[in-house]
């Protein structure tokens, strides 16, 4: 398969495919950020509609993603956060940080980072990546096995779980991942406390989005099993009642509100920019530095690009298509500020959504633009969605990394150095938080590296 030719038609039908499939992981991902999942469908638009103007890619997709949700989610303590200043505070503050790792892609694009990025090393991706799926994992349990999640946390504080997280983090404060992890030995190893309809609709949604492909017929786009499983539940939660977690009321955006192009109206909700750059995010996230904020929102940005840089290297290898990383990175910078500014959590590419988008015929990027215009047209009708068992939309997630996390394969596939390199930057990110784990992992890298070098002069 190679580059394709232009075709709006196919365009237009793939964009259109794209905005209907990716709807529950909209929701999905915006709960596992720490906020209502209403929020995902109503910010999603605008950072993709910036993204297809900015990108070179015909096929890559961009948004909120598992892995910038847990990211977001952990760099800013989300759950204390949200408990002690209210959600719409701390949505202020998740917006305020897309902005400032919108900047710093640009300022990275503009030094020359792109090319570099490209070098990271195997290992420390690969364990990185592992880690990160095995939080994700632990942010979707919870409304999965139990009607709230909140009855999960609350069973994990009092129990020996409970007490190793207090041990942990007493000795490394920024061990947030720990808790992620407490709560998932805890759910594995005391299924009594499951909630029974809750935990029946998680796992047939799980496996039915995992397995369901292979048992529909051919002519329905990829996706459509998730799409089916949401249904699915969502008209088992109105007829029978169901008394779990769901969605929830999703707000209309006011008739006169909105952005105004002449005689175009958009119906976007725009945030107070001035207002999210005073947003104490330094204070009360970052010890009251702002270049410890700005490291870590670079950091965020340089692991966010990884995920670009995989998804466009795998298209030009099986494509043949060519890319641009220092345009790349720009257009993630663009598409973060675009993010910011209505409330979003950070974007980066999205694997499932770009491939799906090359397998639904898509021939340039005014795909990804068209399913931007449906996410932002089409907000007024979500509302079909209020009543979705979250239990279901955490099924869309964990299917989505399960597989990997049970049996990592790439990671048990590393070799003498990279082995200890690779699981070492997987059990620190799992344990600790994305950024200190990454760091941790190219710290390991280097010293490892250093030491066999030495090693090796000796002998000869």
């Amino acid at each position: 398969m190679e580059a394709p030719s232009f075709n709006p038609i196919s365009d237009i039908v793939s964009g259109a495919i794209m905005a209907a499939t990716s709807v529950p992981q909209l929701i999905a991902y915006a709960e596992t950020v720490g906020y209502a999942g209403y929020r995902g469908l109503s910010t999603a638009g605008p950072p993709l509609l910036a993204w297809g103007f900015a990108t070179g890619s015909p096929w890559m997709n961009a948004g909120v993603t598992s892995l910038t949700a847990v990211m977001a989610k952990t760099d800013l303590g989300g759950e204390a956060y949200a408990a002690q200043y209210g959600e719409e505070a701390y949505v202020e503050l998740v917006a305020a940080y897309s902005l400032y790792v919108g900047v710093a892609s640009a300022v990275m694009a503009l030094v020359g980072f792109g090319k570099l990025a490209q070098k990271a090393p195997t290992a420390v991706k690969t364990g990185f990546k592992w880690g990160c799926e095995l939080g994700v994992l632990s942010s979707a349990l919870p409304n999965g096995l139990y009607a709230f999640g909140s009855k999960l946390k609350s069973n994990v504080a009092t129990s020996v779980f409970g007490d190793i997280v207090k041990t942990v983090k007493g000795v490394v404060p920024g061990a947030t991942g720990v808790s992620g992890v407490c709560n998932i030995l805890y759910a594995v190893t005391n299924p009594q406390t499951w909630d029974v309809v809750a935990a029946l609709l998680f796992i047939s949604c799980t496996l039915f989005v995992m397995k369901g492909k292979a048992y529909l017929p051919k002519s329905l786009p990829p996706g459509s099993e998730v799409v089916l499983a949401t249904a699915a539940a969502t008209v088992f939660s109105v007829f029978y009642g169901y008394e779990g977690g769901v969605v929830g009321e999703i707000p209309t955006l006011d008739g006169d509100a909105g952005l105004s192009l002449g005689p175009i109206k958009i119906p976007i909700e725009v945030m107070d920019i001035k207002g999210l750059l005073n947003v104490p995010i330094a204070e009360r996230c970052f010890g009251g530095s702002m270049v410890k904020l700005f490291i870590t929102a670079s950091i965020f940005s340089a692991i966010n690009f990884l995920s670009i840089v995989g998804i466009a290297s795998g298209f030009e290898s099986d494509n043949n298509v060519s890319w641009s990383a220092p345009r790349e990175l720009i257009a993630q910078g663009v598409s973060n500020i675009a993010a910011g500014a209505v409330g979003s959590a950070p974007v980066s590419g999205s694997m499932s959504r770009s491939l799906v988008s090359r397998m639904t015929g898509a021939t340039s990027k005014l795909a990804c633009i068209i399913t931007a215009l449906l996410w932002i047209y089409m907000m007024p009708y979500m509302s079909v969605m209020s009543p979705t068992p979250k239990a279901a939309l955490s099924a869309v997630i964990v299917s989505a990394v399960v597989k990997n996390v049970v049996m990592p394969k790439k990671l048990l596939a590393l070799k003498g150095n990279d082995f200890i390199v690779g699981v070492g930057t997987a059990v620190t990110t799992a344990i600790t938080s994305p950024t200190l784990g990454f760091g941790a992992g190219m710290v390991m890298y280097i010293v490892i590296s250093a030491v066999a070098g030495k090693d090796s002069k000796k002998k000869v």
